[in-house]
């Protein structure tokens, strides 16, 4: 009988033992399991705000986009108005830069037929008044000389006039630089006497101009226009030629021919 008590007590004990360890082990169980839904509920709330934030982001940057393309759209739409008020601009001053392109050419046309005309008329009143040497020879000799022999003028005259034994040498203009003399006899009609007679002259110049011994004498055969036989034969005598050319301005018109 006291060895079944005895197995009894044990066995209550046993069994008291178990509960108490059921319940801690159901305690931590228990815990674990609440820890674990309030960190899902967490988690769960997280996720939500994450994606009510995101949703907004997304919104915002919807919104930006859409801002930024209608800017564009607003951007590219001026941009072509300008290129093309550019494009009318451009043209319009193209067509009056043209219009005034022709009418610089009519009045430069109608400007050179005005100084054509006068010259002409300039020159007869000067062979009328035997006044050639003085209103056109004299005024053209500096650039002319400059021009075509780098002569840079130091000495000139007008009608220069030397006796020699009772003999007197006469010439319409003198020039001179460094090392060149120049002897200008003017015409108011060429003629193909006045070239043996120039010619003649300039075999004599020095005897009257010893001063310039040693210098290159040049001779200039001016007038108002020349015939083309006339500028041949001064070419052949080495007597350089000063007319009109094409009635614009004085210039020699057989360099090319004596050079």
């Amino acid at each position: 009988m006291q060895t079944v008590e005895s197995r009894v007590d044990r066995l209550e004990i046993v069994l008291e033992e178990f509960v108490r360890n059921v319940g801690i082990e159901f305690n931590k169980l228990y815990n674990s399991q609440m820890r674990t839904e309030a960190e899902l509920r967490a988690f769960k709330e997280e996720m939500r705000l994450y994606r009510e934030n995101s949703e907004r982001d997304r919104k915002a940057l919807h919104d930006v986009m859409k801002e930024f393309k209608n800017e564009m759209k607003a951007f590219r739409e001026e941009s072509e108005r300008d290129r093309k008020a550019l494009h009318d601009e451009m043209k319009e001053f193209k067509d009056e830069m043209k219009d005034f392109k022709d009418e610089m050419k009519d009045f430069k046309t109608k400007q050179d037929e005005e100084n054509r005309r006068k010259n002409k008329e300039w020159s007869n009143l000067a062979k009328k008044m035997g006044t050639i040497v003085e209103d056109l020879i004299a005024p053209a000799l500096r650039p002319v000389l400059s021009k075509y022999f780098n002569c840079h003028v130091t000495m000139e005259g007008q009608r220069q006039f030397r006796r020699k034994d009772s003999e007197d040498f006469e010439i319409d203009a003198i020039a001179g630089c460094d090392n060149k003399i120049f002897m200008i006899e003017a015409k108011s009609t060429p003629r193909f006497s006045d070239i043996k007679e120039i010619a003649d002259k300039r075999e004599r110049f020095f005897e009257f101009f010893p001063e310039h011994i040693g210098k290159e004498l040049i001779i200039i055969y001016g007038s108002i226009a020349f015939s083309d036989n006339i500028i041949k034969e001064a070419s052949k005598n080495r007597l350089y030629v000063l007319g009109w050319r094409e009635w614009e301005y004085m210039d020699i018109l057989n360099f090319k021919e004596i050079t």
